[in-house]
């Protein structure tokens, strides 16, 4: 058996995966990010030693948000909503510990392999994985492997700049639909979120049909740029907002024609996240297996 760590802002998802990569007991906590990096730290110690107290355990995989330098298990750079994260080191702290090995990756990246190994891009020559939520990550998946860049920050695509400067996530996650929503109805964003504004525009609200109308549109640029420069088989989009597929694909796919060129287009497939939450969690045994 193996332990799965997934480290999100909320909860942390955390399970039992077996060598046949099954998913074979699945737990979550809240994340408490508030109380910073060192009590993530102490969380994660605390599942591991739950498990070991247990039974035989072979390794440990997490996965966690911010860049991570997946050789070191350490935590390069984390947005300011984890305090005193960067600098954490997992990797470091697990095997002093418990002398398991452990191995760390970027959540995005996990979410990405798992999606490569065993969900919507699985057996694909190249995949690029992108999640839509708060922000938009990203992660490149080819022959099998994440690709990590020369210093563990490749494919950070919401920071590409896609229209007067803005960064591609300020544009087109579903945090700036809400936002635009929002300000349209001159009313507090705490009244939105992605769901109510996907029932609204299905009961014939206007403004939040141009909002997504909106949204699909910087996605498929955004989309169109990545699949010029990589040319993958694949493209996989997740995120909660992605729930709304049957909504989203036709959409999607007519915006994807407008903006890549015929012999691109029609080797370039758009699909949706297959594996849920789950996704992280085998990710990072994915990424254990693949390095021992």
């Amino acid at each position: 058996m193996y332990i799965a760590i997934d480290i999100g802002g909320t909860a942390i998802k955390y399970g039992l995966v077996d060598e046949n990569s099954v998913l074979a007991e699945r737990n979550e906590i809240a994340t408490e990010a508030q109380l910073g990096g060192a009590s993530i730290r102490d969380k994660v110690l605390g599942i591991v030693e739950h498990y070991v107290a247990r039974q035989e355990i072979k390794g440990v995989g997490i996965s966690s948000a911010g860049m991570v330098d997946c050789e070191s298990g350490r935590i390069i750079f984390a947005n300011p909503l984890i305090p005193e994260y960067t600098g954490i080191n997992h990797k470091e702290a697990v095997e002093a510990r418990f002398r398991i090995p452990c191995e760390v990756e970027n959540d995005v990246n996990c979410a990405g392999l798992a999606e490569g190994m065993a969900g919507a891009a699985e057996g694909a020559h190249s995949a690029v994985v992108m999640t839509v939520g708060t922000g938009i990550g990203g992660c490149l998946i080819a022959d099998g492997r994440v690709y990590h860049g020369f210093s563990n920050s490749a494919f950070e695509v919401g920071y590409m700049h896609i229209d007067k400067g803005e960064r591609f996530e300020r544009q087109g996650a579903t945090s700036a639909m809400i936002e635009r929503v929002a300000a349209a109805k001159s009313e507090p964003v705490s009244e939105w979120n992605g769901r109510k504004v996907f029932s609204q525009a299905q009961a014939g609200d206007a403004i939040c049909r141009e909002a997504i109308d909106n949204t699909v549109d910087v996605l498929a640029r955004g989309i169109a740029n990545v699949c010029y420069i990589i040319n993958p088989e694949v493209v996989v989009l997740g995120g909660g907002i992605m729930a709304q597929q049957e909504y989203l694909a036709p959409r999607l796919n007519e915006a994807l024609d407008r903006y890549l060129v015929e012999s691109v287009r029609k080797n370039t497939r758009l699909a949706f996240a297959a594996l849920g939450n789950d996704a992280g969690m085998l990710g990072a045994y994915y990424n254990f297996r693949a390095r021992h």
